[in-house]
């Protein structure tokens, strides 16, 4: 007898096998919530060292490039010069006016309480305002700041203080940027956040972030040159883009009907559902990006003067290129180079990171020494690096006399 062989139809197949386009490790592509860098993770606590800061805001002011020598040894770059991009962050000193406690749940994290300082700036309080009250009828924080000048509010306060030590396994200080100092921004609003406190006991961080209260905390107390920082940011918005830009798919043939910008077959007809893999048109760009071991090249005080210079380079220049930054105008506080591109594009604020993974590479123990820093015109094909320069070249002119 004949035996019935089940034979299982075929499935279909590709033509030509391919990698995927696009990487699903950012999903959902979409606009993101935090305009500036939001932090999900700080830097793991040491209780052996000193109590310390894990993280600042800047403001991102453009690029420029400089040369140096590279020292590595056996690279075949070792004792050459190379020409690097660098971007110049704006960095004005940030200023405390909180304390906040967490304790650790099975949940997570929760906040325990919060102590604030007395005086407030404006631009801080306009941050908890939707549309600010002008004359002087703002009234947020005017009543818990009266909190300071009765015995029994100070009583309250120091309590609160204890509870933290007895409490928390947590503590962060609030602190905000010092946004009146960069005039050409047009925002009166500070940005504000939470900075969690690393190092001894939970009482040096209390400690530590009561001495800081209504205080300055500038970037070179908290980084230092040559060190590797993580950078969070919000990325330069694109709007609506088709798959072509936004996924990397490929072009279909030219003659293709109703356009080739497109993805040829989104789906099989089982399961009748579209998956989440398939690349689609949508919102691309503005989304929220942390890049880890970005690398100090140098970090500039407010008022120093010929802060662009190097030894090999004596020019007497300001790290401010002729005509300034394009789109963003002079620098006028404490600014920090970074090596590489930094996410978000010019006036973007951009949050600064204890590095979260430490890197012992060589590349990243490496001392940078600056043979050159470019000050030339970024509207142009600059030719000068200072005006004092070009005015030295050009002799006198009608505007000049």
């Amino acid at each position: 007898l004949e035996q019935n062989t089940f034979q299982p139809s075929k499935m279909s197949h590709r033509k030509f096998e391919a990698p995927r386009h696009g990487n699903l490790g950012f999903l959902p592509r979409k606009r993101t919530k935090h305009h500036r860098g939001h932090i999900r993770t700080f830097p793991v606590d040491d209780a052996a060292k000193e109590p310390h800061l894990t993280a600042f805001m800047g403001y991102k002011a453009g690029m420029s490039h400089i040369a140096r020598t590279v020292d590595k040894l056996g690279s075949k770059l070792h004792k050459k010069e190379v020409v690097e991009a660098v971007t110049i962050i704006e960095t004005p000193p940030m200023y405390v006016v909180g304390v906040v406690g967490y304790v650790e749940t099975p949940k997570g994290l929760r906040s325990l309480n919060t102590v604030w300082a007395q005086h407030l700036s404006e631009q801080a309080r306009r941050r908890f305002y939707k549309r600010w009250v002008a004359g002087g009828k703002a009234k947020a924080f005017t009543r818990y700041a009266k909190k300071y000048e009765s015995e029994e509010g100070k009583k309250e306060l120091e309590s609160e203080y204890e509870r933290m030590i007895k409490l928390c396994q947590r503590i962060r200080v609030i602190a905000h940027t010092d946004i009146k100092s960069i005039a050409q921004l047009r925002q009166k609003k500070a940005d504000i956040m939470e900075i969690q406190v690393n190092g001894g006991s939970v009482a040096d961080k209390v400690a530590f972030a009561r001495s800081l209260l209504e205080k300055q905390v500038a970037f070179s107390d908290i980084f230092s040159k040559d060190e590797c920082v993580d950078i969070l940011g919000a990325s330069r918005g694109g709007g609506n883009e088709g798959v072509t830009t936004r996924w990397g798919t490929t072009r279909l043939p030219r003659k293709t009907h109703r356009g080739l910008r497109k993805v040829a077959c989104i789906g099989s007809w089982h399961p009748s559902r579209l998956s989440y893999t398939v690349a689609r048109s949508g919102q691309n760009g503005y989304h929220h990006r942390t890049e880890l071991n970005k690398k100090i090249y140098r970090i500039g005080k407010k008022g120093e003067e010929n802060d662009a210079s190097t030894s090999t380079d004596l020019t007497e220049k300001s790290i401010t290129p002729m005509g300034g930054f394009p789109h963003y105008g002079v620098i006028k506080n404490d600014w920090v180079m970074i090596k590489g591109g930094v996410i978000g594009p010019k006036k973007r604020v951009i949050t600064f990171r204890k590095n979260l993974r430490p890197n012992t590479s060589i590349a990243a123990r490496e001392e940078i020494t600056l043979s050159f820093i470019d000050t030339a015109s970024k509207f142009g094909h600059g030719r000068f690096q200072s005006a004092a320069e070009k005015s030295r070249y050009m002799g006198p002119t009608k505007h000049s006399q």
